[in-house]
């Protein structure tokens, strides 16, 4: 269900500091992320990262001194853990078939569904705080178009006439089915990887011809 493995707050000041790696920036964004998928975004707090993460009370706070840059380093922290998800190196070459990229966009979309949801919930609740701060809303975007040109490069190799178009759609396409299963009304019933491979055959055939 989630990237990361939940980091549970200790029961009581004995019980110490969970177990944790990575920077302090990385500790901090899987914590604010983790709070966002189980209480949303009233549960995100500066104390509660600190909890969460096992960090000293305020280290949150000297990191991201205010609700924006906490904000911030959640959306840059769902960007990293995004990438290694849809892996971009996995994609197919500008040479390679329409197959293979039915292939590695089938893959990609399938591992996020079954092994990655609660990744989802996170993107959604920080796209809609989007909506309501500008502030975020630009660095929101700015943060996710890293997979927009390569999206629109490997459409335009596939040969798309229309590649932002096509692309536009591909994208809407995969954020409608992963809403569905996520949190809408298809959540108990993650398409197979097979499934997946023809709803994207089908798309590409349709845009691209053949």
């Amino acid at each position: 269900m989630t990237a990361r493995t939940p980091r549970p707050a200790p029961d009581s000041p004995a019980a110490g500091p969970p177990a944790v790696s990575g920077s302090r920036a990385e500790r901090i964004g899987d914590a604010a992320l983790d709070l966002l998928v189980e209480r949303g975004m009233r549960g995100l707090t500066h104390r509660a990262v600190d909890e969460r993460a096992g960090l000293p009370q305020g280290s949150t706070s000297n990191h991201a001194r205010t609700r924006q840059a906490l904000l911030e380093t959640a959306v840059r922290r769902q960007v990293e853990l995004e990438a290694r998800v849809l892996t971009p190196h996995e994609m197919p070459g500008p040479d390679a078939a329409a197959g293979d990229l039915v292939d590695a966009l089938s893959l990609a979309l399938h591992r996020y569904l079954t092994d990655h949801r609660a990744l989802l919930v996170s993107r959604y609740e920080l796209a809609l705080e989007a909506t309501r701060r500008p502030e975020l809303r630009t660095f929101f975007d700015t943060a996710g178009s890293a997979f927009h040109g390569p999206l629109i490069a490997m459409m335009a190799a596939a040969g798309s006439p229309s590649p932002e178009r096509h692309a536009l759609s591909l994208i809407a396409w995969c954020e409608g089915l992963m809403f569905s299963c996520a949190a809408g009304s298809f959540h108990s019933a993650v398409p197979s990887r097979a499934e997946l491979r023809v709803g994207f055959d089908e798309l590409l055939r349709g845009m691209l011809g053949g």
